[in-house]
């Protein structure tokens, strides 16, 4: 989350799923809103969740045309995006920095990511802290699934429904 008295900016946008949005600091992005809303109810609630935010959609161009593409089927990067992240020092950070780089089209395991991150005992502490990442798709955390196949939980505004189309989408595009 962006620091006290930080200037944040947000910005909403139209991908072929829906509306989506997000918000940034200096430090990066600290949000993103997968489509699920109406577009004036997508921006009234970024702009209760950042009351000091500015819209300023130039910010996002790149964010916004790399989900356009990803949203239309087409492979998107999104490692070139600067997020706001905790340190890899925690838990958490180690989590979110090893999930980023898990490739479009492409799962693991909570198990799989756990050890990835030299703690293979806690795919349950893995999965709690992907169940708090403030920016789904750019940090893919529907990539991340159960051992035995199943998606897994999703906590993004559309759940696992919305997890198990994107993985289609993936599957799809590659």
């Amino acid at each position: 989350m962006a620091k006290k008295n930080e200037a944040l900016w947000y910005s909403c946008w139209a991908t072929a799923w829906g509306p989506m949005g997000a918000a940034a600091c200096e430090g990066g992005l600290c949000r993103v809103i997968l489509p699920h809303y109406q577009l004036n109810d997508l921006e009234q609630l970024l702009a209760w969740e950042h009351p000091t935010a500015t819209r300023d959609d130039a910010r996002f161009e790149i964010l916004a045309g790399l989900t356009r593409d990803y949203f239309n089927g087409k492979c998107a990067d999104f490692g070139q995006i600067a997020c706001l992240m905790p340190r890899e020092t925690t838990l958490g950070g180690k989590v979110l920095a090893a999930c980023r780089k898990i490739p479009y089209g492409k799962t693991m395991t909570y198990g799989a990511l756990a050890t990835l991150i030299g703690a293979p005992d806690s795919a349950r502490a893995v999965a709690a802290a992907l169940g708090k990442n403030e920016i789904p798709l750019v940090i893919p955390c529907h990539r991340v699934t159960y051992s035995g196949g199943g998606p897994g939980g999703f906590s993004a505004p559309g759940g696992v429904d919305l997890k198990l189309r994107m993985l289609s989408l993936e599957r799809r595009g590659q």
